[in-house]
Parts: structure tokens; sequence; C-alpha cells
């Protein structure tokens, strides 16, 4: 997208793009959980991801925006397949077994994984703290598990944690592969392509989403709506306009906030509070994870170029991050 005559700094804008982002998918993770009552896993991708195609195709027709160049859609397909879809069913059927705010906290261990993947993709290093953060979280993990498996049902319980991690890595596979799409689409382009992509796999759900549809409350309908428009077709589009514009990494630990906030929410629409030993065990993945990112800021000579006057985003640096 281009900004060429717009009286807000590009600062401003990528915060806004940020802040928004960060809550509104903090409120996906409550809405999964209320719209996830009424429909499975798959169908509740499916109509998801339908929604914000469509939405996110009128952008595109508005913006008259078309097909984005053809190096593009390798990152694009990556991120539909793995991330718009995996990532969508993997959080969608762990919503069913454990809390939002529990699966909040271990969806974001993502940056630890983006960080290995960068690692070994993008060439960028592992330093000795960046390893012990990455330990600090996984017995984090740990420790949610065994809180998660206390209680009835626990083995349940354990299939809810797993699957959560699994969206993780889905959501830190989905973010590299993504970045290097960005230098040569525009942030619309890279999230309605991914997006429709994501849709397109999902499509063997379409008998459930059919038979569920006229079953579900309203509510649950209207929640699967919002899902579609506000956490993905928007807060997608946020996101990848923010990941052209600073480093994957960096933009990466502004989702540490994420699972606070969805304990909030989830406590105030949900009455949902996670144990103490869930809570243990979620700080230490956070811990770990701000530990991580402690040791692997750069100095200040190796920031990514600023954005040009006109709102073109800059090539993305080697070695960055969601």
């Amino acid at each position: 997208m281009t900004f060429r005559s717009s009286p807000i700094p590009p600062g401003v804008l990528t915060a806004g793009a940020v802040t928004f982002t960060v809550f509104a998918w903090a409120s996906a993770f409550v809405s999964i959980r209320s719209a996830g009552a009424a429909y499975s896993p798959g169908a509740l991708a499916l109509g998801r991801l339908l929604a914000a195609s469509l939405v996110l195709g009128l952008l595109l027709l508005i913006r008259r925006q078309g097909l984005p160049p053809r190096e593009a859609w390798r990152g694009i397909l990556v991120s539909g397949v793995v991330w718009f879809c995996g990532y969508t069913i993997a959080l969608n059927w762990g919503e069913r077994l454990v809390d939002a705010g529990t699966a909040s906290l271990l969806v974001n261990t993502g940056p630890i994984l983006m960080a290995l993947l960068a690692a070994r993709l993008l060439g960028e290093a592992l330093p000795p703290r960046l390893l012990a953060g990455m330990a600090v979280s996984f017995v984090g993990a740990v420790v949610v598990g065994l809180s998660m498996s206390s209680g009835s049902g626990g083995s349940t319980s354990l299939l809810g944690v797993v699957l959560c991690l699994l969206a993780a890595v889905a959501y830190a596979t989905g973010v590299i592969a993504q970045k290097p799409a960005l230098s040569y689409g525009t942030p619309l382009q890279i999230t309605a392509y991914s997006c429709m992509t994501g849709a397109a796999v999902c499509l063997p759900f379409t008998g459930q989403l059919l038979d569920e549809l006229p079953r579900a409350p309203a509510s649950a309908t209207l929640n699967m709506v919002y899902l579609g428009v506000v956490p993905t077709a928007l807060a997608f589009t946020t996101w990848t306009y923010a990941l052209a514009r600073m480093p994957a990494g960096r933009l990466g630990a502004t989702t540490y906030a994420v699972p606070a906030i969805v304990v909030l929410l989830s406590w105030a629409l949900l009455a949902e509070v996670p144990g103490w030993l869930t809570l243990l065990g979620g700080l230490l993945c956070l811990a770990g994870v701000a530990v991580s990112r402690y040791a692997t800021r750069s100095p200040r000579t190796a920031h990514t170029p600023a954005t040009p006057v006109d709102g073109t985003p800059p090539a993305p640096a080697k070695g960055n991050r969601t």
C-alpha cells in the first residue's frame, strides 16, 4: 500500500497497526472459545477464512491491486497452507480442550520458534542467552501440560496443549515464509492471497460447515464472522503492513502482551481464569521469550532501513521474524 501524502508519520502508522493487531488477535482467542462450542475446528476455520477472503477480495478491488509478482507466491502458498489453514485448525481444536488464556500463553512461544527458523533459513546467530530463553520456555510449556493433565480428562488436556504448541509452530513458520514475500507484494496482496489459499485448503470441511450452520446459535455464527473480518482480514493486513517496516523479531516481541489481554477478556466475557500452576507455566513461557529477545537485540547500527517518504516498504533485512 502507498501512503504518499499521509499527514501521519510512518512510525505512528506502524505503531497503530501493531496495537490494532495485538488487541484484535487477543480478542480472537475469546471468540474462538465461544464459536467453538457450536462449530467443529475445520468448519470454524473454513467459515472464518471465507469471511476474511470476501472482505480482503473487496479491499483488493477497491485498492485496484491485482495478483502479486511471481516471486511472492512461494511465501504466499506456504503462509496460506501452514499459517492461515494449519494454525487456525490447530488453535480451534486446542481451544476446545484448554481455556483461552492458556491457549494464548502456549501460542506465544512462537517468537522463540521463529528465532530457530530464522537461524536455519535466514542465517541468524543463536547466542547462548537465546538458547537459555528457549529452555526456560520449554520448562514453562511442560508445567502448563502437567497442570492441565492433573485434573479430570488429563489426556484430553494434554492433547489441547500439544495442539496449541503445534499452532505456535505453524505461526512461526508462516511468518518466516511471509517476510521475504513482502519484498515483492504489498501487505494487502500478501494477506489476501495467503488467506484465499488457506480457505481453498479448508474446502474439504464444506460439508461440516453446511451441516452445522443451521443448528448453530446466532452468537456463534456472529463470532465466526467477527473472526474472519477483524482478527483475520483486518489484523493480518495491519500485521503484514508492520512486518514490511520493521524486523520480524522485534515485531514478534509485541505479541507478548496478547496472553495478558486474553486472560482479562476471558475473565470478563467467559468467566475463565487459568489455575495458579497454569499461570506459573505461562509466565515461565513468557519469561523465556523475554530473555531470548533481550539477548538478541541488535546494535543500533544494524537497524532496518527507514521507510521512504512515499511509504514503500524497504527490502527486509536478513535475520528477522512473524
